[in-house]
This record gives C-alpha cells, structure tokens and sequence, in this order.
C-alpha cells in the first residue's frame, strides 16, 4: 500500500530514489527500503515525504482523498499502526522459517550420521580390483569423510541458528 503508492508518486514526479532520498536528508537505501516494503517511515517523515512529493499524506497511505484535516493525524497514526504490525508480522514469519530450517538442517544431519552407521562402510569389502568398483568404492570413501568432517559444522549451526532465531 504505501509501498506502491510512494513507489508510483515518486516515478510520476520524475524522481529517481536518490533525488528523492536527497530531499528528505536520507539515503537511497532507505527510500528502497520503503519502496519495497521492508520498513515505513514514522510520522514526522510522512509529512516531509508528502511536502517533497507535494502529495497529501493520506494518499500516500492509499486514500483518494484530495484534501487533508487537521484529524487525520488519528487516521495515519492508525495506518502506520497497522503498516507496523503487518511488517512485524511479515518479519515472524520470516523467522519462523528460518529456525524451522536449522532444525530441519540438524535433523537431516543426525538422520545421515544414523544411515551411515546402519549401512556402515561398504567399500572396505569391495573388491578394488574391479575398476568401476574401485572408483565407486574411493568416492563412497571420499563422501563419508567429508561428511564426517563437515558434520560437526552442520550441527552447531543448525543449533546457534535454531537457538538466535526462537521467538524471544
């Protein structure tokens, strides 16, 4: 919503990001960052984008409405509540999916480690002999012992990740 209509506003004013960044005493990344809906801009930064836009706040929030009152300050205070909360939302979900991917990192880690030990190391009675059984007998060795090595590294970042991404 304000996303898209600061993003619209902005290209039909002939601005580019930096432009615009430079007349609110910003950098560019954040006006980016506003444009794509990663962050909002307090009140006070509302009102200064509606006076370099020369676009009334309301509209910028996604209201038609040509003119603004002194009591639509309760209204935008409303829409940027609301703006916040989505973002807040939007940015749990996204660590939500990030810890479940740790645990799934570790498990898959542990089930791996559990499938080798059952399996156990074949290639130590292959006949190394036979080329092709030699060749698939070395890079079953070669697989093993990476993944004994690299294991330990999997499993402490699954479980730091899992631990800095809990809900606290």
């Amino acid at each position: 919503m304000l996303n898209e209509n600061l993003k619209y506003i902005r290209n039909e004013k002939g601005l580019s990001q930096e432009e615009l960044a430079n007349k609110l005493h910003v950098v560019r990344q954040t006006v980016s960052k506003w444009e794509q809906g990663l962050s909002v801009p307090d009140a006070d930064m509302l009102v200064t984008i509606s006076k370099a836009l020369g676009t009334p706040v309301s509209v910028l929030l996604g209201d038609n409405i040509k003119e603004t009152k002194d009591n639509d300050i309760d209204d935008i205070a409303r829409k940027l509540e609301a703006l916040n909360a989505h973002l807040a939302e939007r940015n749990n979900q996204k660590r939500k999916r990030r810890q479940l991917s740790y645990i799934v990192l570790g498990t898959l880690t542990i089930l791996a480690f559990v499938l080798i030990g059952v399996i156990g190391s074949p290639y130590i009675d292959w006949n190394f002999n036979d080329p092709e059984t030699a060749v698939v007998g070395t890079n079953w060795h070669i697989a093993e012992w990476l993944f004994v090595r690299i294991s330990p590294i999997l499993m402490i970042v699954s479980i730091v990740g899992t631990v800095r991404n809990r809900k606290k």
